[in-house]
């Protein structure tokens, strides 16, 4: 019975390393002038490689190709995303640096300063609102039925509440009304509903 030889001792030929590695022949003397593998010459001249370093030698090289190709794809791209955050950085830099510079011109208010111009603003224009069919029922009163002032008045009235309302109630919440120090007092005849809200 024949002994069985071992894989690590195991020499094969140039042309069973290349149908391994599946690659040419001219490439498996590539690979050796690289120092890529090792061959053994025997006595006789003849090129022979051992099986198992050759293909552990192979494939470190193979997976040292690889990663470094990847590690050096993936330092491009680190790269390239750097770069790219450098310029938006540099770029909100310039934006900030020039909102800056109209805001100290005086091309900008702030936000409170804007909050507390529209509440001004509304609080006069609500009372002017309110008071539109209260002038205009006075103006009525010496043309027009008693009655029918009083009918017209209240119509109105419930209009102007209802817009104020539907736009109040987005504008502004009751624990943000602003007192108008400005607001008139309610000059006219007591209304038989009551207040106005």
């Amino acid at each position: 019975m024949a002994k069985k030889q071992s894989f690590d001792a195991m020499l094969v030929g140039k042309d069973v390393i290349a149908q391994f590695f599946g690659v040419t022949g001219r490439r498996v003397e590539q690979l050796c002038a690289d120092g890529v593998i090792d061959r053994i010459k025997e006595r006789n001249g003849e090129v022979r490689f051992e099986l198992i370093p050759t293909v552990q030698k192979y494939l470190k090289y193979l997976s040292d190709k690889a990663y470094g190709r990847e590690r050096s794809d993936r330092e491009a791209e680190l790269k390239e995303k750097k770069m790219n955050a450098e310029i938006a950085l540099k770029e909100s830099q310039g934006e900030l640096h020039r909102l800056r510079t109209e805001i100290a011109q005086g091309n900008y208010i702030s936000v409170e300063e804007a909050k507390a111009d529209y509440s001004r603003f509304f609080v006069v224009f609500k009372n002017f609102a309110l008071a539109l069919p209260d002038k205009l029922a006075g103006r009525l009163s010496g043309f027009v039925d008693p009655v029918e002032v009083r009918h017209i008045e209240n119509e109105l009235q419930e209009e102007v509440n209802k817009q104020l309302s539907g736009f109040v109630s987005r504008a502004i919440t009751e624990e943000h009304k602003v007192e108008d120090p400005t607001k008139p007092k309610k000059i006219g005849r007591p209304r038989k509903n009551g207040p106005l809200k």
